[in-house]
């Protein structure tokens, strides 16, 4: 009985976890590019489903120079590789890696 109690808390448990998909998304300045105001500055934000959100996990400047015209996010759209969670508005990353 023991075991058949332990199973079912299991299964409840890995059921009620919310999963987290990678997903290939845009990736910016939530300012420069996405036209985001709630924060002042130059922020990294990503687009899902063509709706901007600010990304904590992940710092702007953790990919080089933001101001570099190039590659940098306030200046270019880049692809990138994300997982994590949307919450309170905000991407909050488990993973981000810029792909392009």
């Amino acid at each position: 009985m023991k075991k058949v109690f332990v199973l079912v808390f299991f299964g409840i448990l890995a059921c009620s976890t919310p999963k987290q998909k990678e997903q290939i998304v845009e990736a910016s300045c939530g300012q420069c590019q996405f036209g985001l105001k709630s924060k002042m500055g130059c922020d990294l934000a990503i687009k899902i489903d063509d709706k901007a959100y600010f990304v904590e996990g992940a710092h702007i400047d953790d990919y080089g120079d933001a101001h570099d015209e190039n590659i940098g996010f306030c200046n270019v759209v880049r692809k990138a590789k994300v997982t994590g969670t949307i919450e309170n508005n905000t991407f909050k990353a488990t993973y981000f890696e810029v792909i392009e």
